[in-house]
């Protein structure tokens, strides 16, 4: 199933997707505020009555988990070809230990960068001159754990997203650690709904992105060095993970640093993330 939180009215809803992506049919929660959650209010829970249908064209989509209750967790260079890519760029403070990661790099963005679908990416000219985009396969956890097993891993993942880690490098070279450049406000476009963990081949999934309709992404989930139940694996150790809790994955190969010179996003572009079995996630750049 697929899951959306959208604006309706002046308030928030909750609903599921229709199979043309076309419609939602809002859920109907016992209390009014049960939706402020977005679909982290359905995890360990009663799918709650469907209501009348509601043409996609009538809301305004946003963030699966608009405010998510933490830090989002994000893995670098989770894929061989972005390994070498960032490795050479100049901006990776873990080049000196090798290209490829021998366990998994974690670093953080702060629930405020995040954003939904549509909304726009806002470049502080003042603060950085180099924000680059990435796209990753977003981990929605379901089910509370720590010291996970990679063998059971997947049992604590609800679902799956689109996210955007766009990144201002300079601030990210200047600081050496990563939190910085990556939570700057509107810095994590999210979206553009959540697919139940069922719906999605994790060892075959392809994922892009485009800048202005150029394709600049263009891979496959199953070509990460670390997958996904490794990941939590990695995370958890030691770590309480809860549900409603999010992992972004990692990027390919294709990001801005990895042109020369490099392509970083400008005011008055698109960026537009697609991975198959999932949906699109598009957003506007515009100058804050």
């Amino acid at each position: 199933m697929k899951f959306a939180a959208f604006k309706i009215n002046g308030g928030v809803g909750v609903g599921t997707v229709g199979a043309t992506g076309a419609s939602i049919r809002r859920l109907e929660f016992q209390h009014p505020a049960g939706a402020a959650d977005g679909v982290a209010a359905l995890i360990d829970r009663k799918l709650p009555n469907q209501g009348d249908e509601i043409k996609l064209d009538d809301v305004e989509l946003v963030a699966p988990i608009p405010q998510p209750r933490r830090n989002i967790f994000c893995v670098g260079k989770n894929y061989y070809d972005h390994a070498k890519e960032f490795s050479r760029s100049g901006f990776d403070s873990s080049a000196e230990k090798g290209e490829v990661p021998a366990a998994p790099i974690v670093f953080s963005k702060v629930p405020q960068s995040v954003i939904g679908p549509g909304m726009p990416i806002r470049i502080d000219a003042a603060v950085s001159s180099a924000v680059d985009y990435e796209v990753e396969l977003g981990v929605i956890i379901g089910l509370t754990g720590r010291n996970i097993r990679p063998e059971t891993a997947l049992e604590h993942v609800w679902g799956y997203t689109i996210i955007n880690d766009l990144t201002a490098r300079d601030l990210q070279g200047l600081h050496s650690q990563w939190l910085i450049g990556k939570s700057q406000d509107t810095f994590c476009p999210m979206g553009p709904w959540v697919v139940t963990r069922d719906e999605l081949n994790l060892a075959d999934t392809d994922i892009r992105c485009f800048v202005n309709g150029e394709l600049r992404q263009s891979s496959n989930t199953g070509a990460m060095i670390f997958d996904v139940p490794t990941i939590i694996a990695a995370v958890s150790n030691g770590i309480t993970l809860h549900a409603g809790d999010i992992i972004a994955t990692g990027t390919p190969a294709g990001v801005g640093i990895g042109f020369n010179p490099p392509k970083y996003l400008e005011p008055g572009d698109v960026v537009r993330l697609e991975i198959d079995g999932i949906g699109v996630l598009e957003n506007p750049v515009e100058s804050r």
